[in-house]
């Protein structure tokens, strides 16, 4: 095993890795280390799952199993940049490119018709959504900004919009129905296997799912969404944003809820257009369209339909009397509905917070906007922020602390884990959580939405101790978001109050409030310039990890994210992939990758630092310490990536962060290994950022998007012949 895995990934970190990996094999070669890549990408991940269907020389290993393994190695140190977490359209776009490179995996059978089409589905599943993150996060993240980042983001404050009571954008949630109002939960009282049993109303039973392991202490939690209610609160949700001159838009998390969030952005698609689907149901329904995948797939689909003008017409009408759709794209028509992997709710929701409450309509225009979150349980605290905005004006960068978070996430704990126990009803009926001693019930109509979910003991405790530990690092105020009212959170509240007596917790401020409380403390204390740090599960460290760092720092891709494993190694999580797909895009159009790696910058900080720690490494140590210089000069002289052409972009932030590590080493234990580069850095740097600022401003050719051609994005990514020659010799 390499001592530290680098991930190869996808769209914009995959293209700054083409630039930055050899930088980094360079500078830990010479310092003993070994360091090497291995292959998560949407495209890597169906290569890995159908070498059946491939040719020896293009058939890979299953590096996400492989990487999966080793995170229970106590020497594990794994790297893991932003990867795709695939909605079905981006799966079948993958899979069309690969075929049409002559890789023949199979088509995605939607339903299967045989034994063979239902092995290929399942094997797919495996790649779809958040297939990557419940593998490798075997422990509990620990995310914050680094004390540089922080400094710099002080001293060259980025602006977030104004806000005051005029605004009138708001959030939308339902208010019954929905999976908050639904759920159920139990604390395991020994070790047992319990499943999903679906009754049907004839008193037919079918296993939907047998052998859940619950073991003594774990929590164990299920719930649905009425398919029903929800259609309903749509409804009242269009007609709401259209009485109150609002835009429309929604907020959900299709990639990483891969198996419920796509179905509700299907009713989205349905509602708004209930006119579309009522006429042409019969024509659509020929077409394969399936109004899970948006409207970019409807519109592909009707091009060849003899109804298509009949269709884009009723298209028209239905625009023009219902409310504007929040615009994804104004330019090219992409609505809020094109896509279900375009509405990303952590990335969404802050940026448009950041905007003054307002999103983009069809003319390019900014509008206050009706932000439509179906589910109560988490919309909550972006209407408290949104609330306390107005009372109290816009956060300014330049002053406020700053919120870290502790989150639930190991173990493929909470909803990130309840892909595999999340079914549709075919029909009405109950569903049935047991183990025969004890069980969950559910009464439910055809076509709603049930999910179980769990949290091991083992992380549970783990995640509370990295939240003390914390604590008395930083004695920062420190909270436990958890709400009484919900029955997941209540038997959590119930665990956390029973573990803090077995702490020391002197001196410390630790409290427990749920989310609308505790997104107001929060506020409150960075307001005063002091830090807080939120205790979360799963998801809500998703969307916190996003939301305040944006506030602070103008993006959450300069966070610092370290999960310690729970067998001794570390994994090392970089940045946020919400703006992956634009930045990915602009470089494709006009060579210039806007990425900020400062993430992947500070994780092999922190990565070399474990490496230390664990093996005695000399090199690892040297490298880790100058790294950290090398930052501090990076963040002081402003070379992070600039979002226009012909500027520094992040070939010239790897080069100036190459040139300042290269300095500090030169003047240090390895200085014979790196004098001579540093000499050579210094003496072209001028001509070495012209050459990288010059390749810039047209369209360029990476030979595919989920599968780039490697030898095309090295000529793009590595563009300097005088750096290139530098780093050889």
């Amino acid at each position: 095993m390499a001592d530290i895995i680098y991930t190869h990934t996808d769209e914009a970190p995959l293209l700054a890795t083409y630039s930055l990996f050899p930088i980094l094999k360079e500078f830990l070669s010479r310092g003993d280390i070994d360091i090497q890549t291995m292959d998560i990408s949407l495209s890597g991940r169906i290569l890995a799952n159908f070498g059946d269907y491939l040719k020896d020389d293009q058939k890979i290993p299953n590096y996400l199993e492989i990487l999966g393994q080793m995170t229970n190695d106590p020497k594990a140190n794994i790297i893991k940049l932003p990867n795709i977490s695939a909605s079905l359209p981006q799966l079948n776009a993958a899979i069309d490119e690969l075929r049409s490179k002559g890789y023949m995996v199979p088509l995605y059978p939607a339903e299967p018709k045989n034994e063979q089409e239902q092995d290929i589905k399942s094997r797919y599943a495996k790649v779809l959504g958040s297939a990557v993150n419940p593998v490798l996060r075997e422990g509990n993240s620990d995310r914050r900004c680094a004390a540089a980042v922080k400094a710099y983001a002080k001293e060259f404050p980025h602006k977030n919009g104004a806000w005051n009571n005029d605004i009138k954008t708001r959030v939308a949630y339902m208010d019954d129905g929905d999976f908050y109002s639904n759920e159920k939960s139990l604390i395991g009282e020994e070790n047992s296997e319990f499943s999903i049993i679906f009754q049907d109303q004839n008193g037919q039973k079918q296993t939907m799912k047998s052998g859940i392991k619950v073991a003594c202490g774990d929590v164990l939690s299920a719930t649905f969404m009425s398919a029903d209610k929800l259609d309903k609160f749509i409804a009242q949700s269009i007609e709401d944003a259209k009485s109150n001159n609002l835009l429309y838009s929604v907020h959900l998390k299709a990639t990483m809820m891969k198996v419920s969030d796509p179905v509700i952005f299907g009713h989205f698609v349905k509602v708004y257009f209930k006119e579309i689907f009522d006429k042409f149901g019969e024509e659509l329904e020929k077409l394969g369209v399936v109004a899970n995948n948006g409207l970019k797939d409807l519109f592909a689909r009707i091009e060849n339909s003899p109804l298509k003008d009949q269709i884009l017409a009723k298209f028209d009408e239905i625009y023009a009397k219902n409310p504007d759709l929040a615009m994804v794209d104004s330019d090219n028509g992409i609505t809020n509905l094109h896509v279900p992997s375009d509405i990303i709710i952590d990335n969404s929701m802050p940026n448009m917070i950041r905007n003054s409450g307002k999103m983009w309509d069809k003319n390019g225009e900014v509008k206050d906007t009706l932000a439509v979150i179906p589910d109560k349980t988490y919309a909550t605290i972006y209407e408290a922020m949104i609330d306390e905005l107005k009372i109290n004006g816009a956060l300014n960068p330049a002053v406020i602390g700053s919120v870290s978070n502790v989150g639930l996430m190991a173990k493929k704990a909470e909803e990130y884990g309840s892909h595999d126990k999340t079914f549709i009803a075919k029909e009405n009926g109950k569903f049935i959580l047991t183990n025969g001693k004890k069980s969950l019930e559910f009464d439910v109509q055809k076509g709603d939405i049930f999910r179980a979910m769990q949290a091991k003991d083992e992380a549970i405790k783990d995640w509370i101790k990295l939240a003390i530990n914390r604590a008395k690092a930083t004695k920062s105020a420190t909270i436990f978001w958890l709400d009484e009212n919900r029955a997941h959170d209540a038997n959590l509240i119930k665990i956390v109050n029973a573990e803090l007596k077995n702490y020391d917790l002197n001196g410390l401020d630790i409290s427990v409030l749920e989310p609308t409380k505790a997104i107001t403390k929060s506020l409150e204390i960075i307001r005063s310039s002091k830090d807080s740090i939120s205790v979360t599960g799963n998801v809500l460290r998703d969307y916190l990890t996003d939301l305040f760092p944006i506030m602070e720092l103008g993006t959450s891709a300069k966070m610092l994210s370290i999960v310690p494993l729970l067998n001794g190694g570390g994994l090392f999580e970089t940045g946020a992939g919400g703006s992956a797909p634009k930045i990915a895009k602009q470089l494709l159009d006009e060579n210039h990758l806007r990425w900020d790696s400062l993430g992947e910058f500070l994780a092999l900080g922190a990565s070399l630092e474990h490496l230390y720690n664990t093996s005695g490494k000399k090199g690892a140590k040297i490298l880790a310490d100058t790294l950290d210089k090398a930052i501090q000069s990076y963040l002081k002289n402003d070379n992070s990536p600039r979002k226009s052409v012909g500027e520094n972009d992040n070939r010239g932030s790897h080069f100036y962060l190459t040139l300042y590590w290269a300095n500090e080493l030169a003047n240090s234990d390895l200085s014979d290994k790196f004098k001579d580069l540093a000499k050579m850095l210094n003496e072209n740097k001028e001509a070495i950022a012209n050459e990288l600022n010059g390749n810039q401003g047209n369209a360029v050719d990476l030979g595919g998007y989920y599968k780039f051609d490697d030898i095309k994005a090295t000529k793009i990514m590595r563009s300097s012949e005088i750096f290139n020659k530098a780093l050889e010799k």
